[in-house]
């Protein structure tokens, strides 16, 4: 679902908010508000409810670099504990999460 919404964004940002249901990202949160771009995605994160599966966010590079930028590690470490960022072709080997501290973690793909 996340390569798919960042492909249907693109040449823009994808940004949404993640759900944990039970251990596994399960739900993504559209925010109202959100304002994507070439550049970036700004998420209005005080719009998101206050509901603790909401572990993080996940948003998409136009370009194929999956590192996150500064912007992206301030975020990091304001809001949640899991963060994805999916870059181009946002296929399965474009991605890569971190933590709150912008540490990459792996995380296991279920079908």
């Amino acid at each position: 679902m996340i390569m798919e919404s960042a492909k249907d964004s693109y040449p823009n940002e994808f940004a949404a908010g993640m759900r944990e249901i039970e251990g596994v990202i399960s739900e993504l949160i559209l925010v109202p508000g959100t304002i994507s771009g070439k550049t970036s995605a700004l998420l209005r994160l005080r719009q998101l409810p206050i509901d603790y599966s909401i572990i993080g966010v996940v948003h998409s590079h136009p370009s194929s670099s999956v590192s996150p930028s500064g912007k992206d590690m301030v975020m990091f470490s304001r809001y949640g504990r899991v963060h994805i960022i999916a870059g181009y072709p946002f296929d399965m080997d474009s991605w890569q999460a971190y933590d709150h501290n912008g540490k990459p973690i792996e995380l296991e793909v279920l079908d």
